[in-house]
């Protein structure tokens, strides 16, 4: 991300790095931003009400950079699952009825990821048995484990099991903090808590989960920088934490430490919050609306001031998920699996051979066959044919094709088959397989790759654990 855009968003995070815990550990199942969509969709059935931000299969994610959508369990009833990016799904993109950040696969042995979602330097994976294990960067205990530290470091390069949780039906993880949405529709959250991110009515940091204090009937979830939001089975949301540029939703630009309501927001099937202060909900007529900050045009309406309430994108129909990233921009993921994005575009992130922003929806070039999206401060779409193509900044080696050049159009993940959900993050990425296995690819100072090693990788590595 530029540095113009990580000057409006949260303190430098990055540490010394973290030395590697090289593990023998064979992975035994596989982990948005991710999109969140509509499950009533053709191309966004992967993602159903859930919530969390990881990435599973047929999830849409959000994950968004730093800001996922919830990934979730698609075969799970209780509080939903899919995953969005903005709502539902991974670090990505929401679909209906998932949550922000994640994506999530069905099925499974008891010891296999089911979805997965990527933050801005650190990821978790939700597990059958409904636990959660998370690595990468825990300067502020968003790994959960109850520390800040891992062997002499703020980072563990390998998962480690979030501490106390059980029950859980999506995840999502943003910039310093993590959510995840449990089977009765309640939501727990860890990390940092400067302006009430864990929603829990104080600004105390906390390294294991706490309960979001007054929310019921969650059935998705989406984490973004200092601020997080739950999809409510009514098809009503409410957001919690910063509120500096009127991204909770509610009318005002005052913070939150507990959930308030999106002012005039009805009918939403799925959310996504972004890292950049803007978040976008979906309806279920494949219509889109957002609110928060403005300022490159991420809110799709053909203007560039910020609003704190839900603005119509414009020209947009028929979009089946979400995803709101931190470049800031967003993408949409319509019903013949084309993608069309929005937003701030200095970084190629619109996908559309050029550099130049724009205020409201513009195709992604050449791609087709899309299924699921999530945005970061890059953005991938998985295709269906089960393989991955993404496009946008590549400083890191994110977009996954051995470079590290950026491309203002999609380019294939290499040597990446049999995926079944994406999430992309600030500069890292992660796809899970069918077989239950996740791959990881791009920055990894603080282990967000989780394979045991600190060096930045610009193809998929395989996470190293055992579940």
């Amino acid at each position: 991300m530029r540095a113009r855009v990580l000057a409006l968003l949260a303190p430098p995070f990055l540490l010394a790095g973290c030395p590697a815990l090289l593990s023998d550990w064979s992975v035994a199942g596989g982990v948005g931003g991710d999109a969140s969509a509509d499950t009533s969709s053709p191309n966004g059935s992967s993602s159903s009400s859930s919530s969390g931000s990881s990435a599973g299969s047929s999830s849409g994610s959000s994950s968004g950079s730093s800001g996922g959508d919830a990934a979730t369990d698609s075969t799970l009833s209780s509080g939903g699952s899919g995953s969005s990016s903005g709502s539902a799904s991974s670090s990505g993109s929401a679909s209906s009825g998932s949550s922000s950040g994640s994506a999530s696969s069905s099925g499974g042995s008891s010891s296999s990821v089911i979805a997965i979602s990527v933050g801005t330097n650190s990821a978790c994976a939700l597990l059958s048995g409904r636990t959660v294990e998370c690595w990468g960067d825990n300067q502020q205990g968003e790994l959960g484990n109850g520390t800040t530290a891992t062997s002499g470091c703020y980072c563990s390069t390998t998962p480690v099991a979030v501490s106390g949780l059980r029950g859980a039906t999506a995840i999502s993880v943003g910039t310093n903090s993590a959510c995840a949405l449990l089977s009765g529709g309640t939501v727990e959250c860890w990390g940092l808590n400067s302006v009430g991110q864990l929603g829990n009515g104080t600004t105390t940091i906390s390294s294991t989960p706490v309960a979001v204090s007054g929310l019921s009937g969650a059935t998705a979830i989406s984490v973004g920088t200092n601020s997080a939001c739950a999809l409510l089975s009514g098809g009503t949301v409410e957001c919690w934490g910063s509120n500096n540029y009127g991204q909770l939703g509610n009318g005002t630009t005052t913070d939150s430490s507990t959930p308030v309501a999106v002012s005039g927001l009805s009918g939403a099937t799925a959310v996504s919050m972004g890292s950049a202060s803007s978040a976008c909900a979906l309806h279920s007529g494949g219509t889109v609306e957002c609110w928060g900050w403005n300022y490159y045009g991420e809110l799709g309406n053909g203007t560039t001031t910020d609003s704190s309430t839900p603005v119509a994108v414009s020209g947009l129909s028929g979009a089946t998920a979400i995803s709101v990233g931190g470049s800031p921009s967003a993408c949409a993921l319509l019903s013949g699996g084309t993608v069309e994005c929005w937003g701030d575009n200095g970084d190629d992130t619109l996908g559309n051979g050029t550099t130049t922003n724009s205020s409201t929806p513009g195709a992604v070039s050449g791609l087709s066959g899309a299924t699921t999206i999530s945005v970061g401060d890059s953005a991938c779409a998985l295709l269906s044919g089960s393989t991955v193509e993404c496009w946008g900044l590549n400083n890191s080696g994110q977009l996954g094709n051995g470079t590290t050049t950026n491309s203002s159009t999609p380019v294939a993940v290499s040597a990446l088959s049999g995926a079944t959900a994406i999430s992309m993050g600030s500069a890292s990425a992660c796809a899970l397989h069918s077989g239950g296995t996740v791959e990881c690819w791009g920055f990894n100072y603080t282990g967000e790759l989780g394979n045991g090693t600190t060096t930045n990788s610009s193809t998929p590595v395989p996470v190293t654990v055992t579940w």
